[in-house]
């Protein structure tokens, strides 16, 4: 191997390095010490270098030095073996998941798309963006492989950027449903607060992180059942002024808005409510025994999610009609003033409670704050680990935190700043930010479909069974084609929202076209990424026969079957 290309050696090791093994040693030593020595770079990690990548392409058979600007083994191999804190336990990955979905989308921005479609198209949208997910967690629960190094420099750093803008434009919710009480404290000190508040919780490592996540799932899900349990009461007449709704406002005005495109107008904000769910397979790279914790968090998480939104939005749909003056006089849709959760409340004259439910709010979009900074930075580390972001963004100090990728993304925060300039301001960048992120998801999860109908028939072409598979997707090689299908046809029907929006015979050149950025700006942005990287580092679509089947999964082929027959032991224990 080429000396001059070899990975540079691990710093010497200090008496830091030894306090696993003694923990004594640790206790004799200061606190502002430890604290110092954790955020040095843990001496375990390695990230392997171009020349000895090339070195170990010539040393497995690969002719062509000079075409092989990228090695997937290697990738897969640095991945595999990060030194991030393996602390996560399967209450906090299933609890992450739930918390990094259930938020801003849900919420208020649920009140923007019943607007725009009817409480019929809401329902039928976030049922098919439900059905999408469902074909792609259990995908993502048994598959892991690259298709393209181009494609995977695509999703990732789509991923990475759709985590990155949403920390500013949660704190921007976060500051705007502050003003629900008209508050006279500068908006620039609550965006100062709350960024400071979703940055400590990260830099507590990811013990902290994981049970900030947990606690703030947790009375998210109080919520949203008691509001469940309310909004029943409510719709039969139980409510102070006794008024039966049953289904008028299905009615009157009616259950569709603007008809077929009132529908496909939903698809984006059903597709951000749903963001996030998949951070269980981030987070399950951080648990002891991620085998047992990923598809444990895969089968109970999406049953709950999907329990929430549904009966909650339905009820939406009976207790608030679309016309309502406060869901379209809403500036953006993080408007907690034209959330129907508060319309809801407010229109059964309650006192008081609109305010809690409002509070909670506020810490359901702070929570997905908290989460995007975990998302964002844990996928720079990754690409970093694969050479896909500069190398910089791979260091892991020695408590298993990513710092330089959680320092970049909090940078991003103070994009928030520029919302709270002006009124105007504000819901611009919300909605520009929205823009970005908008249908970065759907590209996530269509990625992941794809990933699964792959890695199935390279286990076939390479001769596995699938019965020897340790975790089976319950929808199998089926679900995952129609998980793609539908996933492609939302990235149709939004092509034609952006080029065709409802009223657009009377818009302006201008507005027709930044109408079209502000619900398809994500898909030029994935475009430009994964073309210029594959022309730039001139790589190949990884054949099925040379997909790595060993490295990363599972902790490796030869205990497969070990692991297969530890799992059906298991399985009777993990519920539903």
């Amino acid at each position: 191997m080429g000396k001059e290309n070899e990975t540079s050696p691990s710093p010497p090791p200090s008496a830091i390095t030894h306090e696993k093994s003694d923990p004594a040693l640790a206790l004799k030593r200061s606190i502002p010490t430890r604290m110092i020595d954790s955020f040095r770079r843990d001496p375990n990690q390695r990230v392997t270098s171009s020349g000895e990548i090339i070195d170990l392409k010539l040393e497995h058979g690969y002719r062509h030095k000079e075409s092989d600007s990228y090695d997937v083994e290697t990738a897969i191999e640095n991945t595999a073996t990060s030194p991030l804190a393996r602390k996560l336990e399967a209450r906090h990955v299933q609890m992450l998941a739930i918390g990094g979905a259930i938020g801003t989308g849900l919420f208020v921005g649920s009140g923007k798309a019943l607007a725009a479609g009817g409480p019929a198209s809401l329902i039928i949208a976030f049922i098919i963006t439900g059905l999408m997910l469902y074909c792609t967690v259990y995908a993502l629960g048994e598959n892991e492989l690259f298709l393209d190094p181009a494609w995977g420099f695509a999703m990732g750093w789509n991923y990475a950027l759709q985590w990155m803008v949403t920390l500013p434009l949660s704190i921007v919710a976060a500051s705007m449903t502050i003003q629900y009480w008209d508050s006279p404290i500068s908006p620039a000190l609550w965006v100062t607060i709350f960024l400071a508040m979703i940055i400590g919780i990260n830099l507590f490592g990811v013990n902290g992180f994981g049970e900030a996540g947990f606690w703030f799932a947790l009375v998210k899900v109080i919520a949203i059942i008691g509001f469940i349990i309310l909004g029943i009461i409510l719709d039969c007449g139980g409510g102070p002024n006794h008024d039966y709704i049953g289904g008028r406002y299905w009615r009157d005005p009616g259950a569709f808005n603007y008809g077929f495109k009132g529908l496909c107008s939903v698809f984006v904000t059903a597709a951000f409510a749903f963001s996030g769910t998949e951070l269980v397979g981030l987070a399950a790279a951080e648990t002891a025994d991620p085998r047992k914790s990923l598809p444990l968090a895969v089968k109970q998480t999406f049953w709950r999610i999907s329990f929430f939104y549904l009966i909650s939005l339905t009820l939406i749909g009976l207790l608030v009609p679309y016309n309502d003056e406060r869901l379209l006089n809403g500036k953006t849709g993080a408007d907690a003033k034209a959330s129907p959760f508060v319309l809801a409340i407010t229109n059964a004259g309650i006192p008081v409670l609109p305010s809690i439910f409002n509070t909670i709010i506020m810490l359901a979009v702070l929570s997905v704050g908290s989460s995007s900074i975990y998302g964002s930075s844990r996928t720079l580390a990754a690409l970093a680990e694969q050479r896909q972001a500069p190398r910089l963004l791979s260091y892991i100090d020695r408590k298993g935190r990513p710092l330089v990728s959680i320092s970049a993304t909090s940078l991003v925060g103070l994009i928030a700043y520029t919302a709270v300039m002006s009124p105007d301001a504000e819901g611009e960048v919300f909605n520009w930010l929205l823009a970005i992120s908008g249908l970065s998801s759907i590209f996530t999860w269509l990625t992941i479909c794809l990933r699964h109908i792959r890695f199935r028939a390279a286990w076939k072409l390479q001769g596995h069974a699938v019965s020897n598979l340790p975790f089976i997707s319950m929808m199998g090689i089926y679900g995952s084609w129609l998980g793609f299908l539908l996933n492609s046809l939302v990235f149709i029907a939004q092509f034609w929202i952006g080029f065709a929006p409802e009223g657009y015979g009377d818009m302006t050149v201008k507005g027709t076209v930044e109408g079209f950025f502000m619900v398809y700006l994500a898909a030029p942005i994935i475009l430009v990424s994964g073309i210029g990287y594959k022309l730039w580092m001139r790589t190949k679509w990884v054949r099925l026969v040379e997909v790595d089947l060993k490295t990363g999964i599972w902790g490796g082929m030869e205990n497969l079957e070990d692991m297969r027959t530890a799992e059906k032991e298991e399985r009777r224990e993990w519920g539903w």
